[in-house]
């Protein structure tokens, strides 16, 4: 059996009362992958920081699932000759 690695780096940022947050995926072929997610604080709650980052890096996260999947169905598409589309 081959085991392969794929490693996410994520990063927050905040600023008033906004987070972003990247996910870029590492494979030994590239790091061109990445997701971005943002998340804001409503005025009329509480700042809690980690609400934030939580929802800020699952966005990212949801948002570079989605980009792999199409490059993986590109992917496929291109192998078989056909015109696959997410």
């Amino acid at each position: 059996m081959i085991e392969k690695r794929w490693n996410i780096d994520i990063t927050i940022d905040e600023q008033d009362g906004n987070t972003r947050a990247t996910a870029r995926l590492h494979t030994p072929e590239s790091d061109r992958l990445v997701g971005t997610g943002l998340a804001r604080c409503n005025p009329s709650d509480h700042d809690v920081p980690e609400i934030g980052d939580e929802l800020a890096v699952a966005r990212a996260l949801a948002d570079l699932s989605d980009r792999l999947l199409r490059d993986a169905t590109l992917d496929i598409s291109r192998n078989m000759g056909r015109d696959l589309r997410v």
